[in-house]
C-alpha cells in the first residue's frame, strides 16, 4: 500500500476516533468523498492497525443504532417548520 493512503488512513481514524463524526463528517473535514473515506476505514484500516479498527468499527456501530432516531428528529424538525411557515402565511 503507499505511504500516502497509509498515513490519510490513519489520519482519518485519528480524527474519527477523537471527534465521534460521522462518515460525511469526516468526508467533508478532509474534502474526500463519503465512498473514499468508508474504503480507507473498513478495508485499510483493518489491515493497517487492528486495534483503532475496533475503535472506528464501535463508534459507526453506535451511530448505526442512532440513526433511525436522528431521522425521526429531522421529520419532525421539517414539519413543525412547514407548520410554522403556513401559519405565517395565513396570517399575511
Amino acid at each position: 500500500m503507499k505511504e500516502s493512503l497509509e498515513k490519510r488512513t490513519l489520519n482519518i481514524a485519528k480524527y474519527m476516533i477523537h471527534t465521534k463524526d460521522t462518515i460525511r463528517g469526516v468526508a467533508e473535514t478532509f474534502g474526500l468523498s463519503k465512498s473514499i473515506v468508508h474504503k480507507d476505514l473498513h478495508q485499510r484500516l483493518s489491515i493497517l492497525d487492528k486495534e483503532k479498527y475496533e475503535q472506528v468499527k464501535n463508534i459507526l456501530y453506535e451511530h448505526q443504532k442512532m440513526r433511525h432516531i436522528k431521522g425521526g428528529i429531522s421529520t419532525k424538525k421539517k414539519y413543525l417548520k412547514l407548520k410554522e411557515e403556513l401559519i405565517i402565511e395565513e396570517r399575511m
